[in-house]
């Protein structure tokens, strides 16, 4: 299992999606695990197959992406938002 600390932080946008798809393609590779923390939502819907979200240091809510809910996303960040798709993509737009 490989543990990362927000591995695409400080990264431009072509170095973000590079480190996940090498993250992703070692993890097919090795049939390993990989867990993460991010704070790009739109990142991690693109990459991710589980979330689990946390607020004031306890677990908030989790599941598939598609599980997770504008509602959701406003509780834990204090914001509210759209989610929207876009080619194929889930995309976490700013209300």
């Amino acid at each position: 299992m490989l543990l990362l600390d927000e591995p695409t932080s400080s990264l431009d946008l072509k170095n973000q999606l590079d480190i996940l798809h090498t993250i992703g393609r070692v993890i097919r590779e090795h049939r390993i695990s990989a867990v993460m923390t991010m704070h790009d939502l739109n990142l991690a819907f693109r990459f991710a197959d589980r979330f689990l979200f946390l607020k004031n240091g306890k677990v908030f809510a989790g599941g598939r992406p598609d599980h997770v809910n504008g509602d959701m996303v406003a509780a834990v960040y204090g914001v509210k938002v759209d989610i929207l798709r876009h080619n194929g993509q889930v995309v976490i737009v700013l209300n």
